[in-house]
């Protein structure tokens, strides 16, 4: 293909985008906001943007295109690959944000006294570093249990807090015990050669703040830099951002302060709404024209949002009209809710021959698919619960990362403990009580006492046996795996007949189903690895590990292969996000459930103003139908209860004054 015939297939595809896409895409310096309604094609726009930047002779490696999934990642790397053919032997860096820092960390993390080849840390070992931390300071699980203080020191971290100043933010005696906690926690990671996923942005920043040097480096990298999704940054990524476009302010950023939806976990709206505030002379782009539901739902959701208060005046712009109205329905109770619903899928399904996959049901708690999903049960329908446990998440699979942490991180105590007996090699509890008092009387690591202890004949003769063939198995295996990086199956593979791996999952689980489906499970993982290797350009353990920890946080893989499925799907609106459906049953829209009761409970209209939000992205998932649907009473702690009609119907309804509200509690 020659120049000019590329020149020309770009020119078509910019004269398919509309006016407001086209200003998006060619504006390109300076600070630019994209203000990207749902349905209004923001991926398009991006991904169009980053190909002009490069065919007005931006180098595509000096682009950086920060999204938040892997998924979302992948989406916009495929979508820059079709338009640029392999024409380009240099690719814009499209990555998520965690996926960034690591990128950082592993240059340059030891200024912070880390070692480069780190570990990243999972939810469960996080709670047995917590746990430890919270034994330290003579804190038993009764007094904070490990999850509510890995829930504190996220906020600390997401907020740019670290141990030695969270002084300022103490309000009570929990918050006291748990910044002594905080401390203890991230003093037995570093000494583990461990990060946790939070500490991905903390310390990049901390790198950032501390060493002007490295900072220096990684602007000089980037002329260019696009944010997606950016009304769900919180304050550590925006420090991030800021830094790292200090120098030139080519920054666009993407996103709809309507479907901000994550403020419990950090997100801070007001990086979306003040950003010309931030960076001067920003240039604004609204996207209002909207491709993916029709004129009744969006009439719907601009209704519902307009209640919101201090947010870019938008209004959607339908492009699909339809007769069919947005149907809301009263139930009696909440089993009537799903039966009837369940019984209308069923209709739709078997007798119009819609597929299952059209339909979704939405809702705001965990508990509330349990109705459902014994109802689909009943008709016999297929049915995929997204976002249930992740792959990686599941013992088999944790238990055979633990050894691989090893192979690479053998001061990874957390990991070292999890597999010293498993499966059963006759290293009992009494022996690893030994080997923790030797490991802290020297100062020194679980795994560097081992040989002493074997030595110092105070452990009993099987015990000592048993110690040296497991050092010499994790030894063997550390050598091998460094030597033969693309082997990283193989070698799992012979690890797990040599550790007996299988029998163990035969003592565990007594059914031949369970036992079947459990050994599926290590060939997928093994799998994994397979396809990790082919992929990669310079596969390692370590880079593998990385790439578990980062597409498993997000769970975007196990999602899509869900999604796949030809079944009716049940999600909470957060799992939501970003998805669409023909048919949409929006469940439960009642006060105490959405909105959720500790917004209620807080009277704060920040809080409800995130709650609406997260109904607008409910209603917004729609393509062709929405039926919103409430239950006049519910079963709660043991009796049945009348429920609210939640303040949303109302301010959905077309009819509806706010003046003349309707006399109910909320």
């Amino acid at each position: 293909m020659h120049f000019s015939d590329f020149d020309r297939r770009l020119m078509d595809r910019l004269a398919s985008l509309n006016p407001a896409q086209q200003s998006a895409v060619t504006t390109l310096s300076g600070p630019v906001l994209v203000l990207a309604g749902a349905g209004t094609g923001k991926t398009r726009v991006i991904t169009y943007r980053m190909v002009e930047l490069i065919k007005q002779g931006i180098a595509p490696d000096r682009i950086l295109s920060v999204t938040f999934t892997n998924k979302a990642a992948r989406e916009m790397l495929n979508r820059t690959k079709a338009l640029l053919g392999s024409r380009l032997k240099k690719k814009p860096l499209i990555s998520t944000f965690h996926s960034f820092c690591v990128r950082v960390l592993r240059q340059d993390i030891d200024s912070l006294g880390y070692p480069k080849a780190f570990t990243i840390y999972d939810r469960g070992e996080q709670e047995s570093v917590a746990r430890t931390a919270l034994r330290d300071i003579r804190v038993g699980d009764k007094g904070l249990r490990p999850g509510d203080l890995l829930s504190r020191i996220s906020q600390w971290k997401m907020h740019g807090i670290l141990p030695d100043f969270t002084a300022d933010y103490i309000e009570n005696d929990l918050d006291f015990i748990s910044a002594l906690a905080y401390r203890k926690y991230q003093q037995k990671l570093r000494a583990s050669g461990a990060v946790d996923f939070d500490d991905l942005l903390l310390l990049t920043g901390q790198l950032f703040e501390q060493f002007p040097d490295v900072l220096a480096r990684h602007q000089s990298r980037f002329d260019h830099v696009q944010i997606d999704e950016y009304q769900d940054t919180n304050g550590t990524q925006f420090h991030l951002i800021e830094a790292l476009v200090r120098k030139h302010q080519n920054l666009c950023v993407v996103g709809d302060d309507d479907q901000s939806i994550y403020g419990w976990r950090g997100a801070d709206v007001t990086h979306i709404l003040n950003f010309g505030v931030s960076f001067p002379g920003a240039k604004i782009v609204r996207l209002e024209d909207n491709y993916r539901c029709t004129d009744k739902i969006i009439d719907v959701a601009n209704r519902l949002v307009s209640f919101n208060k201090g947010r870019h005046e938008k209004v959607l712009i339908p492009h699909k009209i339809s007769d069919d109205e947005v149907r809301i329905e009263d139930f009696d109770d909440e089993v009537t809710e799903a039966e009837s619903i369940v019984r209308e899928i069923n209709y739709l399904h078997r007798t119009q021959e819609i597929p299952a996959s059209n339909f979704a049901i939405l809702f705001r708690t965990n508990e509330q698919p349990r109705l459902f999903e014994t109802e689909l049960r009943k008709a016999k329908l297929p049915y995929q619960l997204v976002g249930s446990q992740s792959f990686f998440d599941r013992k088999e699979i944790r238990d055979l990362l633990a050894y691989l942490k090893v192979f690479v991180h053998p001061t990874d105590e957390v990991s070292l403990l999890r597999i010293i007996n498993t499966p059963a090699r006759g290293i009992g509890n009494s022996t690893v009580e030994k080997l923790l008092a030797r490991a802290v009387s020297q100062g020194t690591s679980l795994w560097n006492i081992i040989p002493d202890a074997v030595r110092a004949g105070d452990l009993n003769a099987k015990a000592v046996a048993s110690l040296e063939s497991f050092h010499a198995l994790l030894k063997r295996y550390s050598y091998r795996l460094s030597h033969s990086p693309r082997q990283l199956a193989e070698c799992m593979r012979d690890l797990i007949g040599e550790i007996h791996y299988e029998s163990e999952i035969q003592k565990q689980y007594k059914s031949a189903d369970q036992q079947l489906a459990r050994s599926d499970i290590l060939d997928q993982f093994l799998d994994s690895m397979s396809e990790y290797a082919q992929r990669a350009e310079q596969p390692s353990p370590s880079d593998y590990l990385d790439d578990i920890a980062l597409n498993g946080r997000d769970d975007e893989s196990d999602k899509e292969d869900q999604l796949a499925e030809d079944a009716i799907k049940l999600m909470t609106l957060h799992s939501a996000k970003g998805l669409e459906f023909p048919r949409v049953y929006l469940v439960g829209l009642e006060e105490g459930l959405l909105p959720h009761q500790r917004s209620v409970d807080a009277d704060d209209e920040t809080a409800i103003a995130e709650e609406r939000r997260l109904a607008y992205v409910g209603v917004t998932r729609a393509e062709d139908h929405l039926t919103i649907s409430r239950a006049n009473s519910r079963m709660k702690w043991g009796r049945r209860r009348p429920s609210i009609p939640s303040r949303f119907l109302f301010e959905m309804r077309e009819d509806f004054c706010p003046e003349l509200e309707f006399e109910i509690e909320f």
